[in-house]
């Protein structure tokens, strides 16, 4: 996607995927100031740990409190967060306004909380189920705290607390990893706590249609997949690299090339 921008725009740059294991963060981050990277993307489990490196973050980063794009300024790391303005783009894209929404987000990691903050805006309330009951509670108190809002509420993610969550909520966001290959046969709520009312909405871009987005489907709830909110936070991305316009439609076409590719051979 960011080398067919790169290609589109005629700038000599590329863009390289590099696996850093935790305890090597730190010294991932000096490597890429010493060798003048221009930026860089961060992803998973690096969203939250890596702000304690950085030299300065950012508005939303600043609030969210995880990190997704990194700008190098002269060897000073700037940290941004293209997620939430990733994820409501792509809503709206979809035909899909969240304002007034009752919205069941799962998980709270780096994109939940990015998810989190943002549905918080305009949501009609916001709930947040996680595995770990403290993650979600943490990041609901810290909604409250630092908006101001009062309809956040954060717990465990078990049958019992997705069961009655989802009945009453008419929009559900899984900002968490499950669904995504080679793990493309789970899930994270069960088939039968979706409604036809419904708008459900899978950051997971890989697979194109992940079992949640399938599910949903076949109860008639209306479907967003992970592939426009990764196009547009990936545009955002791509600006704040290079300050050029980013090339929405080759990201996209690129993008959906690859993942259309995946999906036909299957889980790896």
């Amino acid at each position: 996607m960011q080398n067919a921008a790169l290609e589109a725009t005629r700038l000599d740059a590329v863009y390289l995927a590099f696996r850093v294991a935790s305890p090597s963060l730190l010294m991932a981050l000096e490597g890429f100031k010493a060798i003048g990277l221009s930026g860089f993307n961060v992803t998973i489990p690096h969203k939250v740990a890596v702000m304690r490196h950085l030299d300065d973050l950012e508005e939303p980063a600043a609030t969210i409190g995880a990190v997704n794009t990194v700008v190098n300024h002269n060897g000073r790391l700037v940290g941004h967060n293209t997620d939430g303005a990733g994820a409501l783009a792509a809503l709206r894209e979809s035909g899909v306004e969240p304002s007034g929404k009752r919205v069941l987000l799962l998980g709270s990691g780096g994109a939940a909380r990015a998810l989190a903050f943002t549905m918080a805006e305009t949501a009609e309330n916001l709930t947040i189920l996680n595995r770990t009951i403290s993650k979600a509670r943490t990041l609901a108190e810290d909604i409250r705290r630092i908006t101001g809002t009062t309809s956040v509420t954060g717990g465990g993610a078990n049958p019992s607390t997705l069961k009655n969550a989802a009945a009453q909520s008419n929009m559900v966001v899984n900002a968490t990893s499950i669904g995504m290959n080679p793990n493309a046969r789970e899930t994270p709520i069960a088939k039968e706590l979706l409604r036809p009312d419904m708008v459900v909405f899978d950051i997971v871009y890989s697979p194109l249609e992940t079992r949640l987005l399938r599910d949903a489907g076949q109860v008639g709830a209306k479907c967003v997949n992970g592939l426009t909110m990764l196009v547009c936070q990936g545009a955002q991305a791509f600006k704040l690299w290079t300050r050029a316009e980013a090339p929405v439609s080759a990201m996209k076409e690129a993008l959906t090339t690859v993942l259309k590719a995946k999906s036909d051979r299957g889980p790896d």
